[in-house]
């Protein structure tokens, strides 16, 4: 047994989004508090395992779709390297060993985990087929995490932290989608119904008006807090590559766009250092 195929089916590198989690105590100034980083640490292994859970069920639902995909039809489930029956046996043990971690906390992170869980099966089974409302679930699932991180370290989400991440989500799910129109071309429709619902620039037209939306209310969310506005320029910088990229025909997949795109690693890198110098210096 290929171990690695059972590992690759989970997406381990997606888990990266669950980092959300911990941008209230990181912009809070209480990241290094004695014991906050360390109490998020189940908390983040739970909404692991859900995503995991999520992304293997989806898999499993669009392996027909994946199979005429270039790229995708070379994952586990949709080549056959990964039985059905024993990827759902995986979803179900991912989805549980999670609920049971998140029963160790509050009830209010526990139904923050339920309604990403349901929201993620709508997504699967059929809100992916409807055009634009396949992106606001996407978005959902960044403020859902969010939320769920101000609720573990009882911080409140501030009104532009919470803008700032719907319109960034909205932004990069709609590169997502243009990406992936544009790479597949006339195909598009046998891979995802979706991509040939929206009319000719409306995924152009919507990235740019999100893109310039999140500059907007990132701005005014830094403005009050003096040392961090000059991180607006490194965000206005990001924010640009990520469309150049995806007008390149490089792909919009945000987590493979930051971990592959050295320019946009290394500006999310100096965005962090910036954010960490300027709260905790």
């Amino acid at each position: 047994m290929n171990i690695n195929v059972y590992i690759k089916i989970a997406r381990p590198n997606q888990w990266l989004k669950n980092l959300m989690l911990f941008f209230p105590p990181f912009l809070g100034g209480l990241i290094f508090n004695p014991g906050i980083a360390c109490s998020g640490i189940i908390p983040f292994i739970s909404f692991c395992l859900a995503s995991s859970s999520m992304y293997v069920l989806n898999d499993i639902l669009d392996r027909e779709n994946d199979s005429k995909h270039p790229v995708k039809q070379r994952r586990p489930i949709s080549s056959g390297k990964v039985p059905v029956l024993t990827a759902y046996g995986i979803s179900a043990a991912l989805l549980l060993c999670s609920l049971i971690l998140s029963t160790r906390l509050s009830l209010s992170f526990f139904m923050i985990l339920v309604c990403y869980m349901g929201l993620s099966l709508a997504y699967s089974f059929k809100l992916k087929e409807l055009p634009i409302v396949d992106i606001f679930c996407i978005s959902s699932g960044f403020l859902l995490r969010l939320q769920a991180g101000g609720e573990v370290f009882q911080i409140s989400i501030s009104e532009w932290l919470f803008l700032s991440v719907f319109l960034l989500s909205v932004f990069l799910s709609t590169g997502k989608r243009l990406g992936e129109k544009n790479a597949l071309g006339l195909e598009a429709g046998n891979h995802r119904k979706t991509l040939t619902s929206y009319p000719e620039g409306f995924l152009d037209g919507t990235m740019y008006m999100t893109g310039a939306a999140v500059l907007v209310t990132y701005t005014l969310y830094v403005i009050s807090r003096h040392s961090l506005v000059y991180t607006v320029p490194v965000c206005a910088f990001g924010l640009l590559r990520y469309i150049f990229r995806v007008k390149a025909g490089e792909g919009g997949d945000p987590t493979e766009s930051l971990l592959k795109d050295i320019p946009l690693f290394l500006t999310g890198v100096l965005w962090a250092f910036m954010i960490g110098w300027s709260i905790y210096r």
